[in-house]
């Protein structure tokens, strides 16, 4: 097993772009999947694409550790049944497929207010993600739940989140102002929040909320 691979599900979003761009800085491995990879003008030395499908993972590569960045919306996604296919399922498909490779670290990306118990849909189903990988028997796992996402979606191809546009532009001249706990938080920001907070080993399970992400990512 190369000292740092690292796996990366999700690996085409905001994020998950990013987790790959700092993984391969750092001189990393890294085995990203995706159901399509996307088209590169020049491969990077390191990166490796699984073109995959959640519920029939293959066998992962040996890593030394896993992020998670997958995630939707119910009006992308078309439902909340198909919602919950992508934020509950494929992330425990992937987590379980890491443990059975050999994985003990992994570093997932939730939500602001995730609560198994809330009566909100979305947040419900992000608090029992949460749970459900809590209970996989990880060494570290690091649950990290960032604010209001900002990054560059039309970059990606991904389809426009009104949404999230409109709350950005709303709140970027009090963004300074606002406490770091509820500011809008770039994507890259997370991903190095992320590592970092996985790097640091701590055994058992950490959530990391917006403002002390917003700190490790700076």
């Amino acid at each position: 097993m190369p000292a740092h691979a690292v796996l990366v599900a999700g690996a085409t979003g905001l994020i998950g772009r990013e987790l790959v761009a700092q993984s391969l800085d750092a001189g990393e491995t890294v085995h990203a999947l995706a159901r399509r990879a996307p088209p590169v003008a020049k491969p990077r030395a390191g990166l490796h694409w699984l073109n995959i499908d959640y519920p029939t993972l293959p066998v992962l590569p040996k890593a030394s550790e896993a992020y998670c960045a997958l995630g939707t919306t119910i009006k992308v996604a078309g439902s909340q049944q198909a919602f919950r296919a992508v934020d509950f399922d494929a992330v425990l498909h992937f987590a379980r497929a890491c443990r059975a490779c050999g994985v003990q670290r992994l570093a997932v990306v939730s939500s602001l207010g995730a609560d198994a118990t809330s009566s909100n849909f979305y947040s419900r189903v992000k608090g029992e993600m949460e749970a459900a990988l809590s209970a996989l028997g990880f060494t570290s796992l690091v649950i990290v739940r960032p604010s209001l996402l900002a990054g560059d979606r039309a970059a990606l191809g991904q389809p426009a989140r009104l949404g999230e546009r409109l709350m950005l532009a709303a709140t970027a001249p009090l963004a300074p102002l606002m406490p770091k706990a509820w500011r809008p938080i770039h994507a890259a920001t997370v991903a190095r929040g992320m590592r970092a907070a996985l790097r640091q080993a701590a055994p058992g399970t950490r959530i990391v909320n917006s403002g002390e992400l917003q700190e490790l990512g700076a």
